[in-house]
């Protein structure tokens, strides 16, 4: 979306416009996606609220449809901004109940809005439940038991919502406001708050998450390079440049692990500056499944502390805090998409100033100095994000940007350099992991450096030039730079996800590379301390996986996104799993890994890791005397994939689904049916045979 709502307008013009109009306006601003059952609920809240707001019609106030919470992905259904006081509504239209549920959500914007919004901070906010058909409504007006200006949730029906704002408004003695009162408020900064930072940060400070990542023999290398990082940044900051680094490493190095602490230190040392000059730093990934994954694990760590110590501790409180520093980056992208003037003239980008305010450092740019990109490989080409624009995102629903001039490397470096004093920019970069179309691999990174900032400062490794990081060209662009700078501490060379397998990942690289002695040497090395075995038969495998687990380490079965013939063993990748209870939850809950029904696939998983796997292996990649056969299933039969990028991408899904398992894996390859044509036993047996020529142990 690259409007912050899809309606804004005063109570005056509001209250004189018809209901078609206005809904017309937000119909044209909606997605795409919106049910039959939410038009009608804007129906009816047009139609409530011209009656509600009516008694200050002739007051400078505002009221805001769908308004879009900065970064965080959540819409308001309704805001009032009068008399200096921010009320959050959310309405049940139809519902005669007040659900806990619900009261929950319209708190949780109002905290967002408090916490994350700068023209909010420190303003009175009320958060409204209305359901509309109910019959008692709030007596009552309190703050919540935090000292922040927030009251308890109030409840409405439609007949009281009128009396309940200005029950408000007398409580708080709250007179009319000028006409400058909230001018900017709906464009206001996302800048979170210094008791959000504290909160992050000392949640961080204390965390186990033994979920999702461990320190063990690389912890050092880990260190080392965190703290390089951390030194460009201070380097950057004194001398007011911009850099930027690349972080390089085999899978499971611990890539996010240093992307998290360098956000999580920069935040840390900026706890006690003042509010409008701290330098902080967020790590944004568009690997929706391991934002979702690491929030939701630190928020368990914190409520699980908490009561240990004997006080509550609400789990949507816990995400908010990390929500700070660890974000989708797709949302950050369109906070900035929102800032641009359109149309687009002479392939160049501007700022419309009516979208966004310019802060006195951070000019038209976010209010981070340091973003930490992570599996930056995968940002989107020139292609394929201004197709993508052009049309109007996925669903064609957003508003459609036509002329996109930049590719998304470009466009994120572009956002920090606007900045007016410094900013560093951090990539981390996945070893083979470009899974899916239009990802632009690094050589576009550097190119836009080279073609546009060549100002900026440049960190790598050496290893950014391997075959497994980039693309042929990626030596010839950085030898144009003057500015790079190559650093071994740059790279993490040993795999901490194995930690009984160092070569876990060189193991995997040479069998998908059909390199069988060199495969075959690894595995002898490694096969007593890292079991990595074979079996045609999912209920063996299930049971070797219960037997090996011990204590709380986790276990579960992966699966490549294009397995669509395992529907036979009950795997149907068209089911995806909730990867927040796949990942964490115990093995009772049947969304949970542990119970070994769900499967993930490559996109649910890269990033994160179990302890123990079972991959099954599907006829969409086979092995053959001529080499890999590469398939996709359309209908009702298996297709060749002719694409060499196609290709690629099915191999690395591969690549990653064999580097999930920190203590050892088990390979299943079924037998297939000779009575089903999608499912015969040749599309199977070549790859079960050369597995068995690698040296892998059946089971």
């Amino acid at each position: 979306m690259t409007n912050r709502y899809f309606y804004k307008d005063s109570f005056r013009k509001f209250v004189d416009a018809s209901e078609d109009v206005i809904f017309g306006q937000i119909a044209l601003m909606d997605e795409g996606d919106s049910v039959s059952e939410q038009k009608y609920a804007w129906s009816e809240e047009i139609r409530i609220l011209q009656q509600v707001v009516q008694p200050w019609k002739n007051e400078n106030a505002e009221i805001i449809f769908e308004y879009s919470i900065p970064r965080l992905g959540k819409r308001v259904d309704v805001i009032l901004l009068l008399r200096s006081i921010v009320f959050t509504i959310e309405f049940k239209a139809g519902q005669s109940s007040y659900l806990q549920s619900d009261m929950e959500q319209v708190l949780d914007y109002a905290l967002d809005l408090k916490n994350f919004h700068l023209d909010s901070h420190h303003r009175i906010i009320v958060p409204i439940l209305v359901a509309t058909n109910a019959k008692d409504y709030s007596h009552k007006l309190n703050f919540s038991i935090y000292d922040d200006h927030i009251y308890n949730p109030l409840m409405s029906n439609v007949d009281s919502l009128q009396s309940i704002i200005s029950n408000v408004l007398n409580h708080e003695h709250a007179k009319p406001s000028d006409r400058s009162e909230f001018a900017n408020w709906a464009i206001s900064r996302y800048s979170p708050t210094p008791t959000i930072i504290e909160a992050a940060s000392a949640l961080y400070q204390n965390h186990s998450v033994d979920d999702i990542t461990r320190h063990e023999a690389a912890g050092a290398a880990l260190t080392e390079t965190t703290q390089f990082v951390l030194d460009i940044i201070q380097k950057s900051k004194h001398n007011s440049e911009k850099s930027i680094c690349f972080v390089t490493g085999v899978p499971g190095a611990g890539k996010t692990l240093v992307g998290l602490n360098v956000a999580i230190q920069q935040s840390i040392k900026e706890e006690d500056a003042p509010e409008d000059s701290r330098n902080l730093a967020v790590y944004l990934s568009g690997n929706g499944p391991l934002v979702k994954v690491l929030t939701a694990a630190l928020a368990k760590d914190k409520q699980r502390k908490e009561r240990e110590k004997g006080n509550k501790c609400n789990i949507t409180d816990a995400k908010r805090e990390v929500s700070q520093f660890i974000q989708i980056i797709h949302r950050y992208r369109s906070n900035m998409l929102a800032k641009i003037k359109l149309p687009i003239e002479n392939g160049r980008l501007e700022i419309d100033e009516t979208k966004s305010i310019a802060h006195k450092t951070a000019g038209h740019g976010e209010v981070e100095h340091v973003a930490i990109f992570d599996e930056a490989q995968r940002s989107w080409d020139f292609e394929h994000l201004s197709n993508w624009l052009a049309r109007g995102g996925s669903r064609g629903g957003m508003k459609k940007i036509p002329d996109f001039p930049m590719s998304e490397a470009e466009f994120l470096i572009w956002s920090l350099d606007l900045r007016k004093d410094w900013a560093v920019i951090v990539c981390l970069v996945g070893g083979g992991q470009e899974i899916n179309t239009g990802e632009a691999g690094i050589g576009e990174w550097i190119r836009a450096v080279n073609e546009a900032f060549p100002n900026w400062k440049v960190y790598l490794s050496k290893h950014l030039t391997d075959k497994e990081y980039a693309e042929g060209n990626v030596a010839e662009l950085i030898a144009k730079n003057k500015n790079a700078q190559q650093v071994d501490k740059l790279h993490l060379s040993v795999s901490m996800r194995s930690f009984r397998a160092e070569n876990l990942s060189n193991f995997v690289h040479h069998l998908l590379d059909r390199n069988i002695e060199q495969a075959r040497e690894l595995y002898i090395e490694f096969k007593d301390k890292y079991p990595l075995i074979l079996t045609r038969d999912l209920d063996i495998a299930k049971r070797w996986l219960k037997n090996k687990a011990r204590g709380s380490e986790r276990y579960g079965i992966v699966v490549s996104s294009q397995a669509y013939r395992l529907k036979p063993l009950a795997i149907d990748v068209r089911l995806q799993p909730d990867v927040e209870h796949w990942f964490l939850a115990d093995k009772m809950d049947v969304r949970s890994s542990l119970f070994l029904e769900d499967a993930a696939t490559e996109f649910d998983i890269q990033g994160l890791e179990l302890d123990w796997t079972c991959l099954v292996w599907d006829g969409d990649f086979r092995y053959t005397p001529n080499g890999w056969d590469h398939n996709a299933f359309k209908g009702s039969r298996w297709n060749k994939i002719r694409s060499k990028e196609s290709q690629s991408y099915q191999i690395n899904a591969y690549r990653v689904l064999m580097t999930r398992a920190r203590q050892g894996m088990i390979i299943c390859v079924p037998e297939g049916n000779p009575n089903d044509h999608t499912r015969l036993p040749e599309f199977y047996d070549g790859t079960y045979n050369y597995l068995k020529t690698i040296g892998i142990e059946e089971l």
